[in-house]
């Protein structure tokens, strides 16, 4: 019987790109939360590429890039202009971090329900 090596694995942080030591790591989790609610609106609706870009005044390429996961010619601005254009309220929220934290973080909560 062979023998079974270890395998060391490292816990999340719970944001991937910090892990992989992204600068703007708070920033481009905050993106792909934003894609990731795009792409919820639109599945939920059965919106198909073209359809959802003409809603979202873009081309189906773009929509294409955005439900791949492709984001980085995307700001969150831009991603958040989407969502409206998809019948989404946008509610941003500034408060003072909890806790012992003393650095600020972004967070994207979504309820993308039609």
């Amino acid at each position: 019987m062979a023998k079974r090596s270890r395998i060391a694995v490292t816990p999340s942080s719970g944001n991937v790109f910090a892990d992989l030591g992204f600068a703007a790591s708070g920033e481009e989790l905050a993106k792909a939360q934003l894609a990731s609610l795009i792409g919820q609106v639109i599945k939920r609706r059965r919106l198909t590429q073209t359809s959802a870009a003409a809603l979202m005044g873009v081309d189906q390429p773009k929509v294409s890039a955005l439900l791949n996961g492709r984001i980085a010619n995307f700001s969150s601005e831009r991603l958040m202009r989407l969502l409206t254009a998809l019948g989404r309220d946008i509610d941003i929220i500034v408060r003072r971090p909890t806790g012992s934290r003393t650095e600020g973080r972004i967070r994207v909560v979504g309820d993308a329900h039609p």
